[in-house]
């Protein structure tokens, strides 16, 4: 039995975003919905399906603002470079994430972020770009998003200053 030997090709944030036809996301960063199961159920008033997945890509300097939606949503780590995801609990309590592949250095390939918690998420430092898959059950619906606005969110949350301040900025939305 010969072994067969691939030779994989790294490929760039750019030539990722147009193989998988990624568009730019509201929060920041680029997506594409993958998966909208055809079962469906009512969640807060509406039939949608029981659960949905996207492909999410942030290049360096990118920001998937601070938002918030009803439901848990699974991150699961597929390429690039470790992404760190930051986490506001409705509580006021703070957690930071880094998903990746180094799991002896204590990166995660998957983490829930839990209904209601306000989060965003960046390629961390030194990354080029990450390339994550985000599922959320029941199936996510682009009208729950709420984007976190830093003038209503510092007053709940005072001990989350810096991340509010890093992941709500204006500039940090952008697109290219």
């Amino acid at each position: 039995m010969s072994r067969h030997h691939h030779v994989q090709t790294a490929l760039d944030a750019n030539e990722i975003i147009a193989h998988y036809k990624l568009a730019p996301h509201p929060e920041g960063g680029f997506y594409r919905r993958t998966y909208a199961s055809e079962v469906q159920t009512f969640f807060l008033g509406s039939k949608r399906p029981v659960c949905t997945a996207i492909l999410f890509l942030l290049k360096a300097g990118q920001y998937s603002r601070l938002h918030r939606i009803p439901q848990d949503e699974m991150w699961h780590f597929y390429l690039g470079d470790p992404l760190r995801l930051a986490i506001i609990s409705p509580a006021g309590e703070t957690n930071e994430i880094i998903l990746g592949t180094d799991i002896a250095a204590g990166q995660l390939i998957q983490y829930n972020v839990p209904a209601t918690s306000w989060f965003g998420a960046s390629p961390a430092r030194n990354s080029a770009f990450s390339l994550v898959g985000c599922t959320v059950a029941p199936g996510f619906c682009m009208d729950e998003l709420e984007l976190g606005e830093a003038e209503a969110l510092l007053p709940l949350f005072p001990s989350a200053r810096h991340l509010i301040e890093e992941f709500c900025p204006p500039h940090k939305n952008g697109q290219d």
